[in-house]
């Protein structure tokens, strides 16, 4: 990954593009002359950018702010919008209906069986309304936290809005989750509600979701209701009193929007971590809907015009992210059930030609997946409807970059990289279209957050250097603290360097101005005095071509302090010996023998988030035989079996 730093630009965007993007507009509107000079207004006075991007993206407040940003209780507690009132429903769904685009399509779905629907604005309109209506004739209103249990179709999408319509807190949730994950995030949210559905498919099978939330709501005192929607055919167990489906509740006809307090919690949104219970961040009405016009509208370019497609669950924050952010661009969203490659290799492929994508999000490690298949799955599709395309969840490697932006992007197409977190309400980091492209690097900070790269005292590092990711800044979209826990809040983000807010990833600028992600700040890696990020070393071994996939981790060395163990999938099963050996000498080649690792591993998966994060601290808690924290997002629990029984294989010989 350092070595991408010193590559040469790949991409420049043309001059038409530079001076025809929304971004471009909005700083030639501002007159501002350059991102950089964006950048250091922008964080000088997030004030003045806050109020520039909300009225230049014409977002809707029933009742004006009289102020936009108060730091009277320091600065880790703004208060944004100050007397403002709005609902993110406003601007996601109502003002497109008098706007001219009640009649585009805004969302089009995919069954994984081939099924598709497709609805207008104005018909998810009347679905938000009816189902808003649904939970007010329950009793459910403002304040009541209520979560959402569903696969990635139209109705989750209808569900998010219709309780922000009705002043209720969305609590999202993992469509994967076990039992103790969902009680125990119901549980600390106060939950009063859910809308769920009966299951979804995944790989040509049904996973039944309905079992396993009964589970959870058997230990959730505060739960009144389960509002279902039916996906498959099967009997499903419903509570008499407690469980309706959605379609036998007759609410009376009723499009009442409730007008909320600017800072109004809009959802409570899970992180989990290495250790204690997930985290609930809080997002507002005005803090999500103004961080998801300046990041997708303005840095990615989204508008009317596009149809995205970013495979997603609303568990995780791309999902909220397209429910306010793609559909307040006016977009139409591709969404789409099951993964990227089943019942075929080159099924996301066909999806991009077939709905005439124009932009595509997708996580590095779904790109290497997909590299497995070769090339053949990628040339059967015309992808040229493609204008740019975004990843986030986790950094590049430099040949799954290279691969994707030559055999997809045809080195024509972008690649907006994308990253920040669930805590931010968005990116810190992100492309655009005013900057060039180096392989795996980001144009450059977010404005209006103060993103800077400091050592361990808070210093600023030198170019080519790596440090923390901080924050100096107070966002509008950052989390309005932790939910019902404010000191473990401050405790987690402000406490670790004076006056500022640590992220927790590691990254690096060049001397050009490209910025680097390298990961996490607790998946470092330090031997011997040395410090680098995993993906370095997972970048030489998988560009062996000898391993599909790979995780590095650091354990405890007598002698070193740390030393490097690295857990690898390989390509093929054959010459296990010589496949340690060549992956070995790979990462001594590229960052010398200090690095050379202790162990190298090979197993049939590594652990994995549903939206294919690989899980770096489950990887050494099942090395090390530790507790491994929260797994409440893993997809494949199975695979720590597999690394411990590779360990203990691997030292009897």
């Amino acid at each position: 990954m350092r070595d991408a730093s010193h590559s040469e630009v790949v991409w420049r965007p043309t001059p038409e593009v530079m001076k025809s993007c929304r971004l471009a507009k909005f700083m030639a509107s501002a007159g501002i002359a350059d991102y950089a000079e964006l950048v250091r207004r922008g964080d000088a006075d997030p004030a003045w950018l806050w109020d520039a991007v909300i009225r230049d993206r014409k977002l809707k407040f029933t009742k004006p702010y009289s102020r936009v940003l108060d730091l009277s209780k320091g600065t880790p507690w703004p208060q944004w919008c100050i007397g403002g009132e709005t609902n993110v429903c406003l601007n996601a769904i109502d003002r497109h209906l008098a706007g001219g685009l009640a009649d585009n399509t805004a969302i089009i779905w995919l069954g994984e069986g081939g099924e598709t629907r497709s609805l207008t604005y104005r018909a998810l309109s009347r679905e938000v309304n009816r189902l808003a209506a649904s939970l007010a004739a329950l009793g459910f209103g403002r304040g009541d936290r209520i979560g959402i249990h569903m696969g990635m179709t139209p109705e989750a999408m209808a569900a998010f809005l219709a309780i922000a319509r009705i002043g209720a807190v969305v609590l999202p949730l993992f469509s994967g989750f076990g039992a103790s994950a969902i009680e125990a995030r119901l549980n600390d949210g106060g939950a009063t509600g859910v809308i769920a559905s009966d299951g979804t498919w995944r790989r040509g099978q049904w996973f039944a979701m309905k079992p396993t939330l009964d589970m959870a709501a058997a230990n959730i005192p505060t739960l009144r209701h389960i509002v279902m929607f039916r996906r498959g055919e099967a009997d499903v167990p419903m509570t008499p009193g407690r469980d309706l489906w959605s379609i036998d509740i007759n609410p009376t006809a009723d499009d009442t929007l409730d007008l909320v307090p600017a800072e109004h919690p809009l959802m409570i949104i899970y992180t989990s971590g290495t250790t204690g219970r997930p985290k609930g961040t809080v997002h507002t009405h005005c803090g999500f809907s103004a961080k998801m016009a300046l990041d997708m509208e303005l840095c990615l370019d989204v508008g009317p015009e596009d149809r995205l497609l970013w495979m997603t669950d609303m568990g995780w924050l791309v999902g909220p992210m397209l429910a306010v952010g793609g559909l307040q661009a006016g977009a139409t969203l591709v969404l789409t059930e099951g993964t990227p490659d089943w019942p075929s290799p080159d099924r996301i492929w066909k999806i991009i030609a077939d709905q005439r994508v124009t932009a595509l999000g997708l996580a590095p490690t779904v790109v290497r997946a997909l590299m497995q298949h070769g090339t053949e799955p990628v040339l059967r599709h015309d992808l040229s409807t493609l204008t740019r395309t975004f990843s986030t969840g986790e950094p590049w490697t430099p040949d799954a970059w290279m691969w994707f932006f030559e055999q997809v992007c045809k080195r024509r197409v972008p690649i907006l990289n994308y990253s920040g977190g669930t805590e931010v309400g968005g990116a810190i980091v992100t492309g655009t279209l005013l900057h060039p492209l180096k392989p795996c690097s980001f144009g450059g900070p977010v404005p209006g957050m103060g993103a800077d790269i400091v050592d361990d005292t808070g210093k600023p590092v030198a170019h080519g250097e790596v440090g923390e990711l901080v924050l100096r800044t107070p966002s509008i979209g950052n989390t309005r603290g932790l939910w019902n826990d404010p000191e473990r809040y401050i405790d987690t983000y402000w406490s670790k360097i004076d006056g500022v807010w640590v992220h927790g990833d590691f990254a690096m600028r060049d001397a050009e101005g490209f910025w680097y992600i390298f990961g996490r700040s607790d998946d470092t890696i330090k031997v011997a005095g040395k410090r680098i990020g995993p993906t370095e070393v997972e970048a030489l071994v998988l560009a062996t071509g000898l391993a599909a996939e790979a995780a590095a981790i650091a354990v405890p060395d007598s002698i070193k302090g740390a030393a490097v163990v690295c857990v690898c999938v390989a390509k093929s099963p054959n010459g296990a010996a010589h496949l340690i050996d060549a992956l070995s000498a790979a990462v001594v080649d590229g960052l010398g023998p200090a690095f050379r690792p202790k162990e190298i591993l090979l197993v049939a998966e590594l652990p994995k988030t549903r939206n294919m994060k690989v899980m770096r601290r489950v990887v050494r808690a099942a090395y090390l035989g530790e507790a491994p924290g929260d797994l409440s997002s893993i997809v494949n629990p199975g695979s720590l079996a597999g690394i411990a029984d590779a360990r203990e294989a691997a030292q009897k010989h």
